[in-house]
């Protein structure tokens, strides 16, 4: 093959990518260690509470002793009090694989948050224009005319998304609302242009599972542990320093809301 020839097909190459997901306490901590050991690879936290600092228990985070020195990225880099969300995610997800391409390993994105591995695998645009109050406006009137108030406003813009969102999902309803309102653009077009496309990696894509019987034991038993480990104690210490309450993005984690 002429080096011109082959040079054009390797920049054609897509990045590698695995994605190693699955639901809660299915395995995936240990096999994703085996995996990044057997290919070479770094990992990428997908989990949207594991990414705060002190949130440990609760969370159930990887120790440094478990990493076994495969390097984790998206782990411990934010105070209980930022936000995060989807978009953050895949900014900084993208960035950590560009420096895991770079060292020439291979990224890794673990985690059961399914919104955030799909944002990252089919390179999702979120549009964002800055906060103009009207997101503040749209829960006012949540709190005085209730949920079925906001879904009937979204149908009137956007029936497609009325149709898709539960009246009582009242954060989402709030989201295409603020769409349509910041963009023009309906969110339920948007959707589909943005699934339509085709991923900008070359991916494996891996989903654990086990039976769902045993899935619960193992899910029961790890909240028996979470409390005997001390989860009370850790939520309370994070509320009395962070002033967190259940408005905050890192207490509606699943288990933190629960126990707050």
């Amino acid at each position: 093959m002429p080096i011109s020839q082959f040079k054009e097909r390797f920049m054609k190459m897509k990045d590698k990518l695995i994605i190693l997901t699955g639901p809660t306490a299915v395995g995936k901590t240990d096999l994703s260690i085996k995996l990044a050991k057997a290919v070479d690879g770094e990992i990428i936290s997908a989990d949207s509470i594991q990414v705060y600092k002190y949130m440990d228990i609760g969370s159930a985070k990887i120790t440094s002793e478990e990493m076994q020195g495969v390097p984790h990225h998206l782990i411990d880099v934010l105070n209980p009090d930022e936000d995060f969300n989807v978009a953050l995610f895949k900014s900084m997800a993208k960035e950590a694989m560009d420096g895991i391409i770079s060292r020439g390993h291979i990224p890794i994105v673990t985690g059961g948050t399914g919104f955030y591995i799909q944002a990252l695998l089919y390179d999702v645009d979120f549009k964002e224009n800055e906060d103009d109050g009207y997101r503040n406006e749209l829960e006012e009137l949540l709190v005085r005319k209730g949920a079925g108030y906001l879904h009937e406003m979204l149908k009137s813009v956007d029936e497609k998304s009325a149709e898709d969102i539960h009246f009582n999902n009242s954060k989402k309803v709030i989201r295409a609302l603020e769409y349509y309102h910041q963009t023009g653009e309906k969110i339920s077009e948007h959707n589909k242009k943005e699934r339509a496309k085709s991923s900008p990696y070359n991916f494996a894509y891996f989903v654990l599972n086990c039976d769902r019987a045993k899935l619960y034991q193992r899910i029961e038993k790890r909240v028996d542990i979470m409390l005997k480990q001390g989860l009370v104690e850790e939520v309370k210490s994070l509320t009395d320093k962070y002033r967190l309450t259940s408005d905050t993005v890192s207490m509606q984690g699943l288990g933190y809301k629960e126990i707050l």
